[in-house]
């Protein structure tokens, strides 16, 4: 599923028993105090089943908690560390809303402008008409506008292994990306359903570059990062490398998940663009969606716009809002909603969510793109203690 896997969601992604190397045991948690022991078993059984490490931080009323189990490097069987850095994919959605949130709360744009008021005849072709859809549909993934990444030149070229290998460092511009969706039909009338489509989000980054003058990056960093204080969190832009510390990450890259594994740690992150370029830690996105949702980074207003959600169809208990999901997790017949976003790029899967006051927040990383049970932890998490 898209929201689930983000970019990698090109490429079919099921559960796998397959362990590329030696799984070493579960590393003692940091901060540990009982409370999270179900957390801690969950984030094992994803490496029992087939993921090669995994690293965890928790942040509530007690404190920080940490765990990982698993290894970062299936050559050497380096353990992987709480404080990786990691490719976290689709969580840039997140951030890249939040500072369109941030522009219209300065009255620089509105989330009712036409995407053709600031990318004039951008959004055009095989149907699509950027003067029919608005920022908050581009937001909220009901513009209908075809998701790129979907489309089999692209995927062959980019998630497979012979076209990854030729391919891994190339550069492509925003304008390439947005170009392969308009060669395709728009998959529906904007505002009459629900598609996740990164082409939204490259769009999106190109608006505030529009409004703003600046890349998207460079605003980012100025409203967010900075302010926050988000030392592990950055936007490589070309850069191919992951900074450490950090572990490798591991694909099929294959549209079944049998098979070996291989090393895709190294990659031109410009295919996700302001979709998924983004690189953080587990600490750092803890304290990004806290600050989120209590409010230190949006006027109430915007915040009520960005958790303004539709239905995604033919998921139960997610709903979207403006780069935000919004899940409802059942814990014995008590409710818990967490906010937040998944992400999935080249050998990572990852997930951020906090709760509704921002005081109980989880993200973890996943080194391996094919076994997709984010789910059992965040269950662990808020329902297991």
């Amino acid at each position: 599923m898209l929201v689930r896997t983000g970019l990698v969601g090109a490429v079919a992604v099921v559960v796998s028993v397959a362990l590329v190397g030696p799984a070493v045991a579960a590393a003692p948690a940091r901060g540990g105090d009982g409370h999270h022991e179900a957390t801690r078993q969950a984030v094992r059984a994803a490496v029992a089943a087939g993921v090669p490490g995994v690293t965890a931080t928790v942040r509530d009323s007690r404190g920080t908690w940490s765990a990982t189990a698993g290894v970062g490097d299936v050559r050497t069987g380096a353990p992987r560390r709480a404080d990786d850095r990691y490719r976290v994919g689709s969580i840039t959605k997140t951030f890249v809303s939040t500072v369109l949130l941030q522009l219209e709360a300065e009255g620089r744009l509105s989330l009712d402008d036409r995407v053709e008021k600031w990318l004039p005849r951008v959004v055009r072709g095989h149907g699509h008409d950027g003067r029919r859809i608005t920022v908050r549909q581009l937001l909220n993934h009901t513009s209908g506008i075809y998701d790129y990444t979907t489309d089999e030149t692209f995927a062959r070229t980019y998630f497979t292994k012979d076209g990854f290998f030729r391919h891994r460092y190339d550069t492509l511009k925003p304008e390439d990306l947005v170009r392969i969706a308009m060669s395709h039909r728009p998959d529906f009338a904007p505002g009459t359903s629900w598609s996740y489509s990164n082409t939204n989000y490259v769009l999106a980054g190109m608006v505030i570059e529009h409004v703003t003058g600046h890349s998207y990056g460079q605003e980012i960093r100025r409203r967010v990062i900075e302010p926050l204080h988000l030392r592990a969190t950055s936007l490589p832009g070309t850069r191919a490398a992951v900074p450490q510390p950090s572990s490798r990450a591991y694909s099929k890259l294959a549209r079944t998940t049998t098979g070996p594994a291989y090393d895709v740690t190294e990659l031109n992150p410009s295919l996700a663009s302001s979709a998924g370029e983004m690189i953080s830690d587990s600490a750092d996105l803890n304290r990004f969606y806290s600050a989120l949702l209590r409010g230190g980074l949006l006027p109430p207003r915007q915040l009520k716009e960005m958790k303004t959600t539709v239905r995604i169809e033919g998921v139960p208990n997610t709903r979207y809002g403006l780069g935000l999901m919004d899940r409802t997790l059942s814990c014995g017949g008590r409710p818990v909603h967490v906010w937040g976003h998944d992400g999935g790029i080249h050998g990572s899967t990852s997930s951020a969510v906090t709760t509704a006051d921002g005081r109980h927040s989880l993200a973890f990383n996943f080194n391996g793109d094919w076994v997709d049970d984010t789910e059992a932890v965040l269950q662990a998490e808020f329902c297991g203690r």
